[in-house]
C-alpha cells in the first residue's frame, strides 16, 4: 500500500545528535529540523509542512519553553509554525511563505494561523540558558535564510543553502518585491559561505536540513568553488537533473543541473548561460 500525505510529511522520528540536541526527521528520510536545549529554553528550528502534530513530538523531547524559529519561509520548512504562537525570522522570509489550503497541509487549520512572526537579524543571539545561538544571514537560496552558529557544541545548522544533494537557485514562484536575479543570488551565495569558512574553527560539525546531516566540510568549499569555476565557464552542466520532484514541476525542461565535486545547483539553464564563463566574480 502506497503511503498518505499524512505518512511521509507528518510521521516524525527523532534521535539524539548530543545530550541536548536532537534531529527531527521526516519525509521518508529526505529532510530534517532541529530541537537544541538549554538550560532555562529550548530552540526548535523549523516547523516543517504543518502536518501531523509537530509540536506534541517536541513537548515529548523537552519539557523547557520552546523557541521557534525558521532557517527560511519555504513551505516545508515553515509550514507548521502555526503550531506555535510566534516565530522568529528574517524579513525576507516573509515574502517567502506560502500559504497552501490543500490537505494536509491546510495551515489556516492549525491552533495559531495568525500567529507572531517575529523579526531577527544577522548577529542577534538566542539565548537558552548556558547555550548561546547565534544568527546569520546567508540568504541565496531564499529571500531571507539563517544559519545557526552553536559555538560551544561545534554545530552550524545552514538550512537549504548547503547540502550533500543540490541547493536549489531559481525562481520557484514569483514573489512581489522580490525579483530572482541568478548573477546576484550566485555572488551572495558564494559571499555567505566564504563567510562561513571563515568561521571554520567556531563549528566543526555542518548541520543542512535535506539530504543528510552532518556532511563532511569538503561540501562546503566544493560550493564556493562551483560559483568560481560556473564564472570561469568550466563547472559541468547536465540537462539530467535526477530529482522526481524537481523534473516533475520542469514540464518545459528549463532547469539544468550546475556542478562541480560533489556541489550542485539547480539553476534556469537559459539564466546560467548569461553568466556561464562571463569571468567577472
Amino acid at each position: 500500500m502506497e503511503p498518505n500525505l499524512i505518512q511521509i510529511f507528518g510521521s516524525y522520528m527523532s534521535w539524539k545528535l548530543n545530550e541536548n540536541t536532537w534531529i527531527i526527521n521526516f519525509m521518508n528520510g529526505s529532510q530534517n529540523m532541529y530541537l537544541l536545549e538549554g538550560r532555562e529554553k529550548a530552540l526548535l528550528i523549523d516547523t516543517g509542512w504543518g502536518a501531523g502534530n509537530l509540536r506534541a513530538l517536541v513537548e515529548k523531547l523537552t519539557s523547557k519553553p520552546v523557541i521557534v524559529t525558521n532557517t527560511h519561509g519555504h513551505l516545508d520548512h515553515s509550514g507548521g509554525n502555526g503550531e506555535w504562537e510566534e516565530v522568529l525570522m528574517l524579513p525576507g522570509s516573509e515574502g517567502d511563505l506560502f500559504t497552501c489550503h490543500r490537505s494536509p497541509f491546510d495551515v489556516s487549520k492549525l491552533p495559531f494561523p495568525d500567529y507572531v512572526r517575529k523579526i531577527v537579524k544577522d548577529g542577534d543571539r538566542v539565548e537558552l540558558g548556558g547555550r548561546t545561538i547565534e544568527l546569520i544571514d546567508i540568504s541565496a537560496h531564499s529571500n531571507g535564510s539563517l544559519a545557526y552558529l552553536d559555538r560551544g557544541a561545534g554545530f552550524l545548522f545552514v538550512g537549504d543553502e548547503l547540502e550533500s544533494a543540490q541547493v536549489l537557485m531559481y525562481e520557484t514562484e514569483a514573489i512581489p518585491g522580490y525579483a530572482f536575479d541568478l548573477d546576484a543570488r550566485l555572488r551572495a551565495h558564494h559571499k555567505n559561505m566564504l563567510r562561513l569558512r571563515a568561521l571554520e574553527g567556531q563549528w566543526n560539525t555542518l548541520l543542512p536540513a535535506h539530504n543528510g546531516a552532518p556532511i563532511a566540510h569538503g561540501y562546503l568549499d566544493d560550493y564556493i568553488s562551483l560559483v568560481e569555476h560556473i564564472y570561469a565557464g568550466d563547472a559541468i552542466i547536465e540537462d539530467k537533473l535526477n530529482h522526481f520532484y524537481a523534473e516533475q514541476s520542469d514540464p518545459e525542461h528549463r532547469l539544468c543541473r550546475v556542478r562541480r565535486g560533489s556541489a550542485s545547483f539547480f539553476v534556469n539553464k537559459a539564466d546560467m548561460m548569461k553568466l556561464y564563463g562571463a569571468n567577472t566574480l
